[in-house]
């Protein structure tokens, strides 16, 4: 056996791991919820705020020295804030408010640029809090692999909000 047919042989391995990352997800979706002691009106006014945000915002809990920068108007379509922390940076924008949702547009640079919802459904003693997330992943091997692990890793965060949301109301 020569060194070619060896070179040979690892480059058809890497090129069918690569294309086998194909065969994976495009497209994540990642959805927790939670039933809160508060109005949809007092979840959704927090979520389409800068301010209201930051009362449940998950990152400042996990890195309580998250770096943010609001623009926009204070609350409503536009309104937004700048990060830069230990998790990442880019920025959250309000896209959509409706009477039952907000929608954030997201942007991560390189990372990619997932669509966030926080959506409020009334009961009879309280409101059901759903929060999702979807993010295309497009034909890039590595974000496709790393997607089998985001509703894991975004999950949590999502969790975590939702219960400084039922702490902040």
């Amino acid at each position: 056996m020569t060194i070619w047919t060896i070179l040979a042989g690892g480059a058809g391995v890497v090129a069918l791991l690569g294309a086998g990352t194909l065969l994976l997800p495009k497209n994540v979706h990642v959805e927790r919820h939670a039933k809160i002691a508060a109005s949809p009106e007092t979840v959704l006014e927090l979520a389409a705020s800068n301010h209201g945000y930051q009362t449940f915002n998950p990152y400042l809990t996990s890195d309580p020295e998250l770096k943010i920068k609001p623009f926009g108007p204070d609350t409503g379509l536009g309104s937004g804030f700048h990060f830069d922390g230990k998790e990442g940076k880019g920025t959250q924008t309000v896209a959509k408010v409706t009477e039952t949702s907000v929608r954030y547009d997201i942007d991560l640079g390189a990372m990619g640029k997932p669509v966030q919802e926080i959506s409020a459904q009334g009961l009879p003693d309280g409101t059901k809090v759903t929060w999702t997330m979807d993010m295309d992943l497009g034909f890039n091997p590595v974000a496709r692999v790393f997607g089998l692990f985001l509703d894991g890793m975004v999950g949590r965060s999502f969790e975590q909000g939702l219960d400084n949301l039922a702490s902040a109301t």
